[in-house]
Formats: C-alpha cells, sequence, structure tokens
C-alpha cells in the first residue's frame, strides 16, 4: 500500500517536468511567431516605400520627357527664326549693293522705303505688346526722315536696314524692364517687372510678387497664372539681369508645332 502513494508522486512529477518542457517551448514559438511578424511588417513597409519611390520617379520621369518635348520644339521654332531672319538680311545686304551700284534703283527707293516703314508699322502694332511705344515712334521718326533733305536715300534706307535689324534681334533676346500694364483690365495701370523671352513669352510680375502674369496671343489680352509660374518668372528676371546663371524655364506658352 506504501508504494502506490511513490508512484504517484513520481508520476506528477513526470507530468509536471513535461508541463514545463510544453511551457518552455510554447513561449519560445511566441517569440519565433512575433520575430516573423515583425519582419513581415518590416518587408511591408520596405515594400510600399519602394512602391512610393517608383511612383515618384515615374512621375519625374513624365515630367523630364515633356520638358525635353518643349525644348525641341522651342529649338526648331527658334531655328526657323533663324534661317528667316538670316535669309531677310541676305536680302537687305543685296539691296544696299544696288543702291550702291546702280543709279536706277533711286528712283524706286522712295516707295520701297515707305512701303517697308508701313510693313513694320503694322508689325509693330500686331506684335506681342513689349516697349509698343518706344518702337513705333522709332518708326515714325523714320517716316518724318523720308521728307527730309538733310538724309540721303541710302542714309535712309541704311536707317531702315538698321531698325528691320533691331526689330529681328527681339525674337532672339532675353529681356527684363518695368512698365505700367493694365493687368486688371479695368483702365488701372499698375508698375511692373516684365520679362521677354524672344517673341515667344511676354510676362510681368508684381513688385511684391503677388501677382503674376502673361500675354495671351490667342486672346490679345492679360491673364493672370497660377502661383505654380510665381518661382519661374522671378527667376526668369534674375537671369535677364544676370543676378543667376541660365537655367531651363517654365513658361506659360503653347510649344510650336514642328513642320511636316
Amino acid at each position: 500500500m506504501k508504494k502506490q502513494p511513490l508512484k504517484a508522486l513520481a508520476l506528477c512529477a513526470v507530468l509536471a517536468g513535461g508541463l514545463t518542457a510544453v511551457a518552455v517551448q510554447a513561449t519560445e514559438v511566441s517569440e519565433v511567431l512575433k520575430a516573423g511578424a515583425v519582419k513581415v511588417q518590416a518587408a511591408k513597409t520596405a515594400q510600399e516605400k519602394v512602391d512610393r519611390i517608383a511612383d515618384q520617379t515615374d512621375g519625374l520621369l513624365q515630367e523630364f520627357k515633356q520638358v525635353n518635348k518643349q525644348i525641341e520644339s522651342l529649338r526648331v521654332y527658334n531655328s526657323q527664326l533663324e534661317r528667316q531672319i538670316e535669309s531677310q538680311k541676305q536680302m537687305m545686304a543685296e539691296l544696299v549693293e544696288s543702291i550702291e551700284n546702280a543709279t536706277v534703283i533711286e528712283r524706286g527707293i522712295s516707295p520701297l522705303m515707305e512701303n517697308m516703314l508701313k510693313a513694320l508699322r503694322t508689325f509693330v502694332e500686331l506684335d506681342v505688346p513689349f516697349k509698343t511705344e518706344m518702337r513705333a515712334e522709332a518708326v515714325e521718326a523714320l517716316f518724318d526722315n523720308l521728307d527730309s533733305a538733310k538724309f540721303s536715300s541710302a542714309e535712309k534706307f541704311r536707317q531702315i536696314l538698321e531698325i528691320y535689324d533691331i526689330e529681328s534681334e527681339y525674337s532672339l533676346s532675353l529681356e527684363t524692364y518695368r512698365d505700367l500694364v493694365d493687368i486688371n483690365a479695368d483702365g488701372s495701370e499698375v508698375e511692373v517687372d516684365m520679362l521677354r523671352v524672344g517673341r515667344v513669352a511676354l510676362m510681368y510680375q508684381t513688385k511684391d510678387k503677388s501677382q503674376t502674369g502673361a500675354w495671351n496671343k490667342a486672346t490679345g489680352s492679360w491673364e493672370t497664372l497660377g502661383s505654380d509660374y510665381r518661382r519661374p518668372v522671378d527667376q526668369g528676371i534674375r537671369i535677364a539681369k544676370k543676378l543667376a546663371p541660365q537655367d531651363v524655364m517654365e513658361m506659360p506658352i503653347n510649344a510650336p508645332e514642328t513642320a511636316q
């Protein structure tokens, strides 16, 4: 009868040892599962970060392609302008040579010069409205010279060619200046900083940089631009003043179509 309690005690000891081992193993499994969950969450977070970076990279790539496309279109447009200007200069040089070497042209030069000035007057009126008053006054001064005996026909023609050359250079230059503009179309003019990029874009920015706008060729009027253009226009003004290095600028224009 005494052996049975001993057997019972031994069995309890075995069961207690087994339960302890099971508890230890359960704790280890729990820790392994927790560590696995942490790794899974870390991997998920890393993948989400990779996806965001991939999306950002794709957006930047598309923007880069669009900017390159606009730059290429502007290069084509500028190349066309340069060829036109060179053709005009060649024609002018040939006319000057003809004036110097042929007296017969002397009789026909007056109507030719008058027609050239009329064409230039119309061009200034229809052109992008930069320094319009100054340019129009220069044309009218040459009209006055046509009736003056103070200048020879050759000198009058030289002056006309000179103003044509000045107008052609406007197409390829970057300029900033102060001007009064009716930006609100209410008859009240505001002093603003102007930015002219050739004849491609004409923009303005108020002195406090609170308002930025551009000339809309399609409507023939000024239009206010969004805040996205505030920094690009300000940067363009700084570049024109030679206060910043030349750089690609975002401009409110429709890229010209490439000739087929």
